[in-house]
């Protein structure tokens, strides 16, 4: 068994980092503070070719996997982006799975090379009001007429909606009533954005706000039927293929949020003397940093497990779903030891780590609770029945 890290993962990380130097704590504290998408970034990113890492070369991109896109995103993150920095760009990154694996030859030819060079920007619509993490609950429906589906129906906490032109939009068909299964009816539609019939409406939250989560109504959109990702009525099952990606991606972002606020409670506690020594020699600093590098360190392992099982076609369930819950709670754990080693000075803007705090609280909700990932395990690892 070797853990070497491979020269190609290596070059990616050092690149990756080349990059986000030019974007220090105080550009990110000023998106933050001023709702700002960080158009910079992102730009440079999208001119180094990291955007499209994921994208089959053959329509401009890296032709990576999840391996290589979660070391993108743990970078960016652990530059003192957080989330702010990896949601800017993780849908583009990775959220068009569904598109590479099912879209129609005309529409990966149409839309991917945009994504590859950066110039196209993705949401994701999946998430309604009543519905929250009971999927095949949606309402939002979409009706065939002709050529054209027209869209009514409600989403919240779609990130990126005011910079996106087009949304990877979940719909249902056939109403659930008529369907056999209740996963059958739902469909998938690349749609457009910045549309009349789309109103945006951004959602004031604690956090991670250089990107707007928003709330979108859709009311009589047209969208037209070549923009139907695969057949009508399969897009749950489509979405399932994404679903483990997206969960190590998250993983690796909470991996890179630990690192840079262990990073900074280290430097403070070697810095910080008080009664004629460095606090971080007093066993009540130097215990609990020391815990989050070993629980950073163990979340690193199953993160690059689950990447590695993700990209090999093998079944990720147990691995996808335990990359997240570790690496969520580690970076928490990390973010909230940075805040407690500043002391009151965690609690002010100037150190940064109270940011890295309300981002990896984030994580422990997204793209699924906590609780949602020990059921996936409790139920289909352990064999324990349903609870819900």
């Amino acid at each position: 068994m070797d853990f070497t890290e491979s020269e190609d993962h290596r070059l990616i990380r050092e690149a990756v980092r080349d990059v986000c130097r030019k974007f220090d704590d105080e550009y990110w504290a000023t998106c933050e503070r001023d709702h700002a998408f960080p158009w910079d970034f992102y730009d440079a990113m999208a001119a180094g070719g990291w955007v499209g890492i994921a994208i089959p070369e053959e329509y401009g991109g890296g032709g990576q996997g999840i391996d290589a896109a979660s070391i993108v995103l743990e970078e960016v993150a652990a530059s003192g982006a957080c989330m702010n920095g990896a949601s800017a760009i993780h849908m583009s990154v990775f959220g068009m799975h569904p598109v590479v694996l099912h879209g129609s030859d005309a529409m990966r030819a149409r839309y991917l090379p945009r994504i590859a060079t950066g110039d196209l920007h993705v949401a994701f619509g999946v998430t309604e009001p009543d519905a929250g993490l009971d999927t095949t609950a949606i309402t939002t429906r979409a009706e065939r007429d002709g050529d054209v589906y027209r869209v009514h129906g409600r989403k919240v906490w779609t990130s990126k909606a005011l910079e996106s032109e087009k949304v990877l939009l979940l719909v249902r068909t056939t109403p659930a009533a008529e369907c056999a299964k209740r996963t059958d009816g739902l469909s998938l539609l690349f749609a457009d954005l910045q549309n009349p019939a789309v109103t945006i409406t951004p959602i004031p939250k604690l956090g991670r706000n250089a990107v707007a989560s928003c709330e979108v109504a859709y009311d009589g959109l047209e969208v037209s039927a070549d923009d139907l990702v695969g057949e009508e009525g399969k897009g749950f099952r489509y979405l399932l293929d994404g679903l483990n990606a997206e969960r190590v991606l998250i993983a690796a972002e909470a991996l890179g949020t630990g690192r840079v606020a262990l990073r900074r409670a280290v430097f403070y506690a070697k810095e910080r003397r008080v009664f004629g020594r460095s606090i971080g020699a007093n066993q009540a600093v130097a215990h609990p940093l020391a815990e989050a590098h070993a629980r950073l360190h163990a979340a690193s392992l199953v993160v690059r497990e689950a990447a590695w099982t993700v990209d090999r076609g093998e079944p990720a369930g147990e691995a996808a779903n335990t990359a997240k819950y570790v690496a969520a709670e580690a970076g928490f754990f990390a973010a909230d030891t940075a805040v407690q080693t500043h002391g009151g000075f965690g609690y002010a803007e100037e150190y940064h780590v109270e940011r890295y705090f309300r981002e990896a609280r984030l994580q422990r909700l997204a793209p699924l609770p906590q609780a949602m990932a020990l059921n996936y395990l409790a139920q289909s690892v352990l064999g324990l029945e349903r609870s819900y």
